[in-house]
């Protein structure tokens, strides 16, 4: 286990990991939580008994029975119970660890979000087509809400109760999307970290194929599309 950030942060810190057929990634994504804080694995029909895995290793396993990475991310953000939420692939190509610095500048008050924009390390980190799908959206994000972010990357935080407020309806490849869409609608503030991006351990199911990130930025550019949404909660304490 790595240090923990403070004894407030320790005690109130939930990382949803989505996991659909992760058995080979888990034992380093879970080694790599901070102490005190608890992994809440979101089982969305593995056949590689990754629930086993995840539960041997102390996890909290939640089952989501609709497929979709926006399903699998919402049921975790339902059942986690922490003042503080992150969200993180575990497919070992995010370090859970470097979410220390995130959930203090959200507990400081000094960002209501926090984003990590990847930097690929090695070779076969990020596709290339994946790369540009994301770099594609992230230009019509910035003309969408004005904020000047680089990635729509899944490594992030933000309190649970604020995130539950803006009424996330995306369950597909939309959702981290919407989220941040959302988010700047209701006027919360946006902050971008730096992140090691590695390779993936096992295939990847939507960004290692071009069919896979096609789905992804339809999904997305459907979430551009809406109409502004105004959350139901602020985003915390100022």
């Amino acid at each position: 286990m790595t240090e923990s950030p403070s004894a407030q942060c320790a005690a109130t810190v939930d990382v949803v990991l989505p996991c659909l057929d992760e058995a080979e990634a888990l034992p380093w994504v879970l080694s790599r939580i901070p102490d005190g804080w608890r992994a809440v694995v979101v089982d969305n029909g593995s056949t590689d008994g990754s629930p086993e895995v995840a539960r041997a290793l102390g996890a909290r396993v939640v089952h989501e029975p609709r497929r979709g990475f926006g399903a699998a991310c919402h049921a975790g953000l339902l059942a986690a119970e922490a003042e503080y939420v992150c969200f993180c692939d575990c497919d070992a190509s995010l370090d859970p660890a470097e979410l220390v610095p995130y959930v203090r500048e959200v507990a400081s008050g000094d960002a209501d979000l926090v984003l990590g924009r990847r930097r690929p390390q090695g070779r076969g980190a990020w596709p290339l087509h994946a790369r540009a799908g994301n770099v594609a959206l992230a230009r019509m994000l910035r003309r969408r809400t004005g904020l000047q972010l680089h990635d729509l990357g899944p490594l992030r935080a933000a309190r649970r109760e604020a995130l539950l407020g803006l009424g996330l309806t995306d369950r597909r490849s939309g959702y981290p999307l919407q989220m941040v869409v959302r988010a700047a609608d209701a006027g919360w503030r946006v902050s971008e970290r730096e992140v090691p991006y590695r390779p993936r351990a096992g295939k990847s199911k939507v960004t290692g194929t071009w069919r896979g990130t096609w789905q992804a930025v339809h999904d997305m550019r459907q979430v551009l599309a809406e109409p502004p949404v105004i959350a139901h909660a602020s985003a915390g304490a100022r």
